[in-house]
């Protein structure tokens, strides 16, 4: 049986909204990685789309983490306000 290295990883473009949403959560202290895609992945859906709110963005995405949820939202608010969002 043959064996084939992975397919190459690209990476989003430095101005998309998608590197800009995954880099917004990527230091939050997460149970599971995939708790922090699953968190990147519904704020990116929220800067898309602008339905709803980014709180009800972030407790659909159900992250398990350390952090309290107002914490969270503290953190993410502050960075996207940092990045000229909201």
């Amino acid at each position: 049986m043959a064996t084939k290295p992975p397919p190459s990883v690209e990476e989003f473009s430095q101005d998309s909204l998608e590197r800009l949403a995954y880099s917004v959560v990527s230091d939050i202290e997460t149970l599971e990685p995939n708790d922090r895609n699953r968190l990147g992945y519904s704020v990116w859906t929220w800067l898309k789309d602008r339905k709803g709110t980014l709180e009800a963005a972030v407790r659909a995405a159900g992250c398990r983490t350390t952090l309290s949820h107002t914490e969270v939202m503290s953190i993410l608010q502050k960075r996207l306000t940092e990045k000229g969002i909201q």
